[in-house]
């Protein structure tokens, strides 16, 4: 194992697993992640040649894989070739935009259970064993202010995945503690990103008057990973912009 960083949010020496990174908020979490010293593993759905485009130069410090995570045996296979890691931050997930009471729903419902409930699980399954052997570790799953409230415009199928994230966070973190790997989640509010866009998400109808950014969640996630957060688990950080309080 490298030598533990000096500093509360250094990642040195620190390899990240990072997926959904051809994402707005995946692009921007590996991009801080190599900026505060981290090397990182970027997966997503997409061609890597995406992922790299979408990225951007991250020094040599990434190397990018296909995956898509709601495969068991495409996340085995990914761990037999890239082998275990210190933190893993999952930003994959769908958020469709449709009708639940149309008669086709129940295959956005199947495309939603995949993507944001099972490529999790399928996640942690896998590479949670590893953390634990190796005493240490940092988990970050994304859930949504939608798991918390319902959310601002998205569907049923998208609130309860959320809502199921939220709860898994505290199951899961229940059980690495004794083997100091920390599980933890952030519910974003609307964020600015290709998921939001042409939906209806005014800035003005928000109580900081915008969209938050990717940065916004970028941020939260990668402090999540580092030293400075070493104490905290089990929790779901609300980065939502004042839009739900609890």
């Amino acid at each position: 194992m490298s030598a533990p960083p000096t500093t509360p949010f250094s990642l040195a020496g620190r390899r990240l697993l990072i997926t959904g990174a051809a994402g707005g908020i995946g692009a921007a979490s590996a991009r801080l992640a190599v900026a505060q010293g981290a090397t990182v593993v970027l997966t997503d759905v997409l061609d890597p040649a995406v992922t790299a485009e979408r990225v951007g130069d991250l020094g040599g410090k990434a190397e990018i894989h296909r995956l898509d995570s709601s495969k068991l045996a495409d996340v085995k296979a990914l761990a037999a070739t890239i082998g275990s890691v210190y933190g893993l931050i999952d930003c994959g997930g769908i958020c469709p935009f449709d009708d639940w009471l149309a008669d086709d729903w129940d295959e956005a419902l199947d495309r939603v259970i995949a993507a944001n409930i099972k490529g999790p699980l399928n996640l942690t399954r896998v590479f949670f064993p590893g953390m634990v052997a190796q005493n240490e570790g940092r988990i970050v799953l994304c859930g949504s202010v939608a798991g918390w409230m319902g959310g601002v415009k998205s569907g049923p199928h998208y609130a309860f995945s959320k809502g199921g994230i939220h709860s898994f966070v505290r199951w899961l973190a229940r059980r690495g503690a004794a083997h100091q790997v920390n599980v933890n989640g952030i519910a974003p509010g609307p964020i600015d990103t290709g998921m939001t866009r042409g939906h209806g998400y005014e800035r003005e109808n928000y109580p900081l008057g915008r969209l938050g950014q990717p940065e916004d969640i970028a941020a939260m996630a990668i402090f999540l990973c580092s030293p400075g957060a070493g104490y905290t688990t089990g929790a779901i950080m609300d980065v939502n912009g004042g839009v739900h309080y609890h």
